[in-house]
């Protein structure tokens, strides 16, 4: 039967690599260990069925929907001029406020597409005029725009918890420190690489004058910071579950899009339920296959002959951990973090537990590892957007973000797998 799973795994890699869509992949996975093993369809689909049904799975389209309603009501431009005022004249602040601004909205949304389609129209044209070079800034943006599935809450983290088990608070919480450091790296290194741009720095401002911009744009941009201590006060105050502080996060932010920031129209809220509809539509789909897949794996003791042939190869722990990261990360490439999580993480758990890996940890690794690829080739789904969003060659953003993943990103990853506490600490100080 392992000869079978290896043969479904690699006509499924075959057909992603051919660029079929994700559903026709799996299927396809699925069709050789129904013809060739001892799978039945019927019976999966049944199974795989059921598993939809769980209400944790709520939460996605949920955050998927106020991540869609927060781009398009005016909150994100709300955080830019918050940010703004307290780094904006420094030289690179423009830089820096990409990136904490992309954590502030992955602290709502949960995505890793919302940050470049909130902050990417108004934000990519501004540091162009301001001296930038566009691919440069399209790259900062769409890499800043990973900090959504690593900022909790993460829809990413949702699906982890669900699929191994493991407490999705504590799951949540694993990817934060992770995803603070990362957002502080990117501000470092554009600091740096902003050094060598011939930018146009804003006027010098007296103090005076400065402390009532901060005064005026902070109480302006309240209801939108409120957004993400509403979401996780309620969630780690045991007041709401994640999929009830979804739900939440929808009803806020349509009073606060309709009339206080005033950018949500009844026609834009209306394409916002479509897009939400058509991106959940697709989700779930790739959800329902890949899991049937994986379960597949997981009855068939795949997880355990895995364990088996790689302790063969080598019992060195952290030799072990990054041939796992490898592993994640060139699965990441050609799928999207979500349906690597459920395909990879039952398979692997068992891996872990031998190695004396806490699901926390592990909730980083995979987190941080399946992350990159929204922004590596072929299937850099973020980057991608950003180019469109951008208007620039996709060859164009390439290098810039590759930088910025080689300087800002690598180094956390590297930190996850030799220092646990990084993931572990702020969980345990809360009693997960």
């Amino acid at each position: 039967m392992v000869e079978i799973a290896l043969l479904a795994f690699l006509v499924l890699i075959f057909l992603l690599s051919l660029g079929v869509p994700l559903p026709f992949c799996f299927g396809a996975g699925l069709m050789v260990m129904t013809l060739v093993g001892d799978a039945t369809m019927k019976g999966m689909m049944l199974w795989g069925f059921g598993q939809l049904t769980n209400p944790v799975l709520l939460a996605i389209p949920l955050f998927v929907f106020a991540g869609t309603i927060m781009s398009v009501s005016g909150i994100a431009a709300s955080l830019l001029k918050f940010v703004n005022v307290f780094v904006g004249r420094i030289r690179g602040g423009l830089g820096v406020v990409a990136s904490v601004s992309c954590a502030i909205i992955g602290a709502i949304s949960g995505s890793g597409l919302t940050g470049i389609a909130a902050i990417g129209p108004l934000l990519i044209p501004e540091m162009e005029r301001k001296g930038y070079p566009r691919a440069y800034a399209t790259a900062l943006i769409a890499n800043s725009s990973i900090l959504g599935l690593l900022i909790p809450p993460s829809v990413t983290m949702i699906v982890y918890g669900w699929v191994t088990e493991t407490s999705i608070l504590a799951s949540f919480l694993a990817t934060l420190g992770p995803g603070l450091l990362i957002m502080f790296n990117f501000a470092v290194v554009n600091l740096v690489m902003a050094r060598k741009f011939d930018l146009v720095l804003d006027e010098p401002v007296a103090f005076g004058e400065m402390i009532k911009q901060a005064g005026s744009n902070t109480v302006h941009a309240v209801p939108a910071l409120l957004m993400p201590v509403i979401i996780l006060g309620g969630i780690y105050g045991g007041v709401m579950t994640p999929t009830e502080a979804a739900a939440v996060a929808v009803i806020y932010a349509l009073p606060v899009g309709f009339m206080i920031y005033k950018g949500l129209t009844w026609q834009s809220f209306l394409e916002s339920g479509k897009e939400s509809a058509t991106a959940v539509g697709a989700i779930l789909i790739m959800i329902l296959f890949s899991l049937m897949l994986s379960q597949i794996f997981v009855m068939e003791d795949i997880p355990q002959a895995l364990v088996e042939a790689i302790f063969e190869i080598t019992e060195n722990k952290t030799l072990l951990l990054l041939l796992v990261t490898l592993f994640l990360f060139l699965i990441g490439m050609v799928v999207n973090d979500i349906t690597a999580i459920i395909l990879t993480a039952p398979l692997l758990m068992p891996l872990m537990e031998a190695l004396g890996v806490s699901p926390i940890q592990f909730a980083a690794i995979m987190g941080v590892t399946t992350a990159m690829g929204g922004v590596t080739p072929p299937y850099a789904s973020i980057l991608y957007l950003g180019a469109r969003i951008g208007n620039v060659k996709f060859t164009e953003i390439i290098k810039p973000a590759m930088v910025l993943l080689l300087f800002g990103y690598l180094p956390v990853v590297a930190l996850v797998l030799i220092w646990p506490e990084l993931s572990e600490f702020i969980p345990q100080m809360l009693g997960y």
